[in-house]
């Protein structure tokens, strides 16, 4: 059955049709204050920052924080409290610092609290989760696209952007990157929601699970002997790794921690799989330190994209002793391996380490490695 919310092609043209008639070179044709596309008319000359922000924004500053809370019909402090729950400062009463858009928006987040749909509680988690998630892409976003716009516009130069270029190019490229993430926000629903009612009935948010960690080994020491631009690349690289190893194989990324990646699978043989494939891939890369991994499974919770639980413990500090190089598993995962002839498991001297007198621990190779 066609679904037109999950059509590529469709997204992919609604997302590419802003785009016509734009390249990068636009941004050396001159500043929005002197050339504006004829489908945007013209427009009175406003200080740089202000067009690029009213550019992104989707429209200018306009009301008070009062004024919205009496616009959504929304109790102010409770407004107050849902936008420090998207990562934002407090803004003094007569600051006229929001939009007719952050009116809609809080109309319609308070919208699903009235219609049942969601209680406080879960409008606030909901609203912080949302914030956690999207000020991050909205960092790198910024960071790349200005790179990307600065070290391509035909100039020849690299220098930062300025606010008229970065307007010229926001103009066009916000609604590009909206479509974007959109699509990618269906694509991943559609795929969780799959995951929670294969699980069958009972409690979705609890269910056993693999949890693995994995850290570059030395990294912080690594911090203090290469420049912020060499660091960046190697962590990118890290994480271009861990991404394309554990989604080919069907687990998921939890989050990065600059050095480390947590990773979750469904099955023990998948998370074997993803956790030597990334000692191996990352082991391959000369200018890469080694790497570490630790894993665990069992029952955990599962909440706002985050995963909790003692396997989420276990595997954590499995990886803090493990050698470089080596993957560590508990002793239910080398249970749930039993029988899996790909995979060869040698229990290690057990280690005390913080919460467990004793933490049993198994080194997992594929079959027909060596010993070390």
């Amino acid at each position: 059955m066609h679904n037109e919310n999950c059509d590529l092609v469709g997204e992919a043209n609604t997302i590419r049709r802003p785009l016509e008639g734009w390249s990068r070179h636009s941004i050396s044709q001159g500043s929005p204050s002197r050339r504006v596309r004829e489908d945007h008319g013209v427009t009175e000359p406003r200080a740089p920052l202000d067009q690029l922000e009213s550019e992104v924004l989707g429209g200018s500053r306009r009301y008070t924080r009062t004024e919205v809370a009496e616009r959504a019909e929304v109790d102010i402090e409770h407004a107050r409290t849902l936008w420090r729950a998207l990562g934002f400062a407090d803004v003094d009463d007569g600051n006229v610092a929001f939009t007719d858009r952050d009116v809609e928006a809080l109309r319609t987040v308070q919208s699903l609290v009235d219609m049942g749909i969601l209680d406080r509680g879960q409008q606030l988690a909901v609203t912080r989760a949302m914030g956690q998630a999207l000020s991050r892409l909205a960092e790198w976003q910024v960071a790349t696209l200005t790179a990307a716009l600065s070290s391509g516009s035909g100039t020849g130069s690299t220098a930062p952007m300025s606010p008229e270029d970065a307007t010229v190019a926001a103009r066009e490229l916000v609604p590009v990157m909206e479509g974007l993430i959109g699509y990618v926000w269906r694509r991943h629903l559609a795929a969780t929601a799959a995951r929670t009612f294969a699980a069958g009935p009972g409690d979705a948010a609890a269910r056993p699970m693999v949890v693995g960690f994995a850290d570059l080994v030395g990294f912080t020491s690594l911090t203090r002997h290469v420049d912020e631009n060499t660091l960046a690349a190697l962590v990118d690289r890290f994480e271009a790794i861990a991404y394309d190893v554990i989604a080919a194989t069907g687990g998921r990324v939890v989050k990065t921690v600059g050095d480390e990646v947590m990773f979750t699978a469904d099955e023990a043989a998948a998370g074997a799989e993803i956790a030597v494939s990334l000692a191996e891939r990352v082991g391959a890369e000369a200018d890469l330190p080694d790497l570490r991994v630790g894993v665990a499974c069992g029952n955990v919770v599962a909440r706002l994209g985050d995963v909790y639980g003692e396997p989420v413990n276990i595997a954590s500090r499995l990886t803090s002793f493990a050698r470089p190089g080596s993957v560590l598993v508990d002793r239910d995962f080398a249970t749930a391996l039993e029988g899996d002839d790909r995979w060869q498991l040698r229990r290690v001297p057990p280690r005390p380490v913080r919460g467990y007198t004793l933490l049993h621990g198994f080194r997992l190779r594929r079959a027909g490695d060596g010993d070390d």
